[in-house]
């Protein structure tokens, strides 16, 4: 099976998988201690796929090489839900918005280190790629929680039984600044559909660290104005844009160039394939939003109520698509080189996980 039908078959199949694992938990379970350990996955997720992709105890045939890798990530991330919960969520159960929130904020931080930065500058520092993504992986975690401190302020949670006496009181609502940088994370995805054009026509930003600065400006300001123009302009309820916005494009790119692999528009030349693949990746992702929508109720048995206090139906929602139907794409094309659609061979499938490549 060759692309693209392998990567619309896989999508298919990981969607339908997806929607099972889903049916399994009721609403509280599942936005409290399901999708938190959920988050923990994908941080280690990238870091495997982009920095350390040969694992020294992978096995290097399929499905064999799948299975390790996955049950080692699950391994992982217990331990490391453990500590968050202990250190961010004051160890109070089930984990509340606090430190779920602090778990979404890890996977941007980790992306810009690996994506954007190429993992500069600890490939620099240990050759050993296992060690190197072991240092971005903790920095990772280090450096979020120095964000979360100084940029999120959970003050309107203060009376409600899910404030913690731990909160930032940082500079920005932690809603806003929350989907202000993974909406930040949507802009960072938005060049590797251009294959980094125009920056890739200046051979000296395509060096680290510039481009990794380069291109995380570029998400900053794009995420800036997406905010602007929904929020402040349009007066949209920050979850309104985190689900029917941000959400959808990075579950569409991820579709587009990660199972796809970019070959829908192969032969295009840039900026017009660049165009072509970002219109695609929004218009799929919104379309499979919309699909996750229309099925909450049959999977949770009950209606979930949209918007402000409570946003039942859209913490639902963002946690279906990005803390577990992105990760389990992850999963099939990184962990299981879209084993069994593209047979036992190998395959080099842990780079297009997480960057197109």
């Amino acid at each position: 099976m060759k692309q693209p039908l392998l990567g619309l078959v896989a999508t298919a199949f990981v969607v339908a998988v997806s929607l099972a694992f889903l049916a399994l938990f009721d609403f509280p379970l599942f936005v409290g201690w399901v999708a938190f350990v959920m988050l923990c996955i994908v941080p280690q997720q990238v870091v495997t796929a982009v920095i350390a992709t040969h694992p020294p105890f992978a096995p290097h045939t399929q499905p064999a090489r799948g299975v390790v890798l996955l049950a080692t990530n699950v391994v992982a991330a217990l331990i490391i839900a453990a500590i968050v919960w202990v250190t961010v969520g004051e160890s109070v159960s089930p984990p509340g918005p606090i430190p779920s929130q602090y778990a979404v904020v890890v996977v941007p931080t980790t992306f810009l280190m690996a994506i954007a930065f190429g993992g500069w500058p600890f490939v620099r520092i240990s050759r050993n790629m296992g060690k190197a993504g072991l240092m971005l992986l903790v920095v990772s975690y280090a450096l979020t929680y120095v964000l979360f401190r100084v940029f999120f302020n959970y003050d309107f949670l203060r009376d409600t039984p899910v404030y913690l006496a731990s909160a930032p009181d940082g500079l920005f609502n932690g809603v806003s600044a929350l989907v202000f940088y993974v909406t930040a994370l949507a802009g960072m995805f938005l060049l590797p559909h251009f294959d980094l054009w125009p920056l890739s026509t200046y051979p000296g930003v395509m060096k680290q660290p510039w481009l990794g600065l380069v291109w995380t400006v570029i998400a900053l300001i794009v995420g800036g104005i997406v905010m602007w123009v929904t929020v402040e302009r349009l007066a949209l309820d920050p979850m309104w844009v985190l689900t029917r916005i941000t959400a959808p494009f990075i579950f569409g790119t991820i579709v587009v160039l990660n199972m796809l692999q970019g070959s829908l528009f192969a032969s295009w030349r840039q900026p017009l394939k660049g165009l072509a693949n970002a219109t695609v990746a929004a218009v799929a992702g919104s379309l499979l939003a919309q699909v996750y929508g229309r099925v909450d109720r049959l999977l949770v048995g009950v209606e979930l109520p949209s918007g402000a206090p409570g946003y039942e139906y859209e913490l639902w929602l963002v946690n279906a698509l990005l803390s577990v139907t992105f990760p389990f794409l992850i999963v099939h094309a990184a962990y299981f080189a879209f084993w069994p659609m593209a047979g036992r061979a190998a395959v080099d499938g842990e780079r297009v996980a997480a960057g197109g490549g």
